[in-house]
């Protein structure tokens, strides 16, 4: 997902996604470590998506304490 898809989601979608996004990170790294993925790019996409939701979730927080 782009930034701005990130953006449109409400704060209860993006702690949802977060959980979700994270929760298939780990299954990833499990699957990955018993046999090589086809696309371990996948893994990273994942981290990135979570570094994602994490910085709007942190920058709405900001934007409601101002």
């Amino acid at each position: 997902m782009k930034k701005e898809e990130f953006k449109e989601l409400s704060n209860k979608d993006l702690n949802e996604r977060l959980g979700a996004e994270v929760i298939e990170l780990n299954q990833l790294r499990i699957n990955h470590t018993i046999t090589p993925l086809d696309n371990s790019g996948s893994i990273k996409e994942k981290r990135r998506n979570i570094a994602r939701i994490h910085t709007e979730l942190r920058a709405r927080e900001l934007k409601n304490i101002q």
